[in-house]
């Protein structure tokens, strides 16, 4: 048998309480995250509300310029000059300044100007629905960064539970009332626990760094004092399918058909009218000139733009539609999620206050040698996973309210006690 396995359990506990007590008076970082509520201030400095604002920018630039009408156009025309015979010279020249504009008939310009205003409205809707988007997720990173928070606390409880464990298995060990084994078990149990105190501590920071990132902090995340977790979930608004899906998908329905207005308008003649002064050089006169200019709609009458504006349309009404089918079922869904995760976090809240009482009891058993081993690492397992239940279920709770909040067009939480 190999000499590692013969070694006494006191020098294994020995070296698993070096290795706890190593990573305990490691030196702290204290660099807090802002609170939820202070990153959600923030929230029009992320780059989609950033992007979503400049996309709303540019519709409402471009529903601007849809109501400069058309530039007039100024021409100078010299005819009769610099010919042969009587032509020769300028002194039979007919020279005209005219200027022309665009009429801009059959309501072309107010076609335009609505298309213009129904896309900038869908813009808007747009840039509100980002920032429920981005407020969503800034919530569920804080969430799992607080999580992963916990549970490397967790871990760390478990790891001094563990080895708390087995130095009362070493007491048992040295009396004779339990074999040698026990003492070997217990070391393995530390190692273990270390491990998984290691993984937490690289989920931890993995987190951290992601809400870092996403909450565009200048100073790396490094402890979370503010609790998103343990936030009561805000008051749901009435229900209603004007969810912010259906509203943009309305929105979008409305930019459609104003379209196809534009391309109604482009299949009509532009017609065009000018007025100008004629000067004629051999009597030393002037005139007045007046004209009307259209083009013959022979071969070009726009229908084929008419007929993919038309179809752009059906496909915005679809779309609509499905939003407003889809917005009743998800928002009863959510509503079910949240009310299952609040029932799921009172129940583990229940079950964390059973364990530990049962491993108490178990401690005191086991320390006085009326329970044996396997039982008290029952009970210490059945309260490190009831711990980790209620950290899953807080975390639940935050997903289904972050469903219902998008729903309901707000920022998760916006509102809570």
């Amino acid at each position: 048998m190999p000499a590692s396995y013969r070694r006494p359990p006191r020098f294994a506990v020995g070296c698993a309480l070096a290795a706890i007590a190593a990573v305990l008076a490691s030196p702290a970082w204290a660099d807090p995250a802002p609170s939820f509520a202070e990153l959600l201030a923030r929230l029009d400095q992320t780059p989609a509300t950033l992007e979503a604002g400049a996309l709303l920018d540019a519709a409402e630039a471009r529903a601007r310029q849809a109501r400069v009408r058309p530039n007039p156009t100024l021409a100078l025309d010299a005819e009769n000059a610099f010919g042969s015979g009587p032509f020769s010279g300028y002194g039979n020249a007919e020279t005209t300044l005219s200027i022309t504009q665009d009429l801009e008939l059959w309501g072309r310009r107010t076609a335009r100007i609505n298309a213009a205003r129904a896309d900038a409205g869908t813009a808007s809707l747009r840039r509100d629905l980002a920032v429920v988007d981005a407020a969503g997720r800034l919530a569920l990173v804080y969430a799992d960064a607080e999580a992963a928070e916990r549970r490397a606390t967790l871990a760390e409880e478990n790891l001094s539970l563990t080895l708390a464990d087995a130095r009362a298995a070493l007491v048992l060990v040295e009396e004779g009332r339990e074999p040698l084994l026990r003492g070997i078990q217990g070391e393995s149990e530390a190692a273990a626990a270390r491990a998984g105190l290691d993984e937490a501590i690289a989920e931890r920071d993995a987190a951290f760094a992601r809400l870092t990132a996403v909450a565009m902090l200048a100073e790396p995340v490094t402890t979370i004092d503010v609790s998103l977790l343990d936030l009561a979930p805000a008051t749901a608004l009435s229900p209603t399918d004007q969810t912010p899906t259906v509203r943009v998908a309305e929105a979008e329905r409305s930019a459609a058909e104003s379209r196809i207005a534009v391309e109604r308008t482009r299949s009509r003649p532009d017609v065009s009218a000018s007025v100008g002064l004629r000067r004629y050089e051999a009597e030393d006169a002037t005139a007045l000139t007046f004209g009307l200019s259209l083009p013959l709609p022979l071969f070009d009458r726009n229908r084929g733009n008419i007929e993919a504006a038309q179809a752009d349309f059906r496909a915005a009404d679809a779309r609509l539609m499905t939003a407003r089918q889809e917005a009743q079922a998800d928002r009863a869904a959510a509503q079910a999620r949240l009310r299952a995760s609040v029932s799921r976090v009172n129940a583990a809240d229940a079950g964390v206050t059973s364990a530990e009482e049962a491993y108490r009891l178990s401690r005191i058993g086991f320390e006085a040698g009326r329970i044996s081993q396997l039982e008290l690492r029952a009970t210490r397992t059945a309260l490190v996973n009831a711990r980790t239940a209620a950290v899953d279920a807080r975390l639940a709770r935050v997903r289904a309210e972050i469903d219902l909040a998008r729903q309901d067009g707000r920022a998760p939480f916006q509102g809570a006690q």
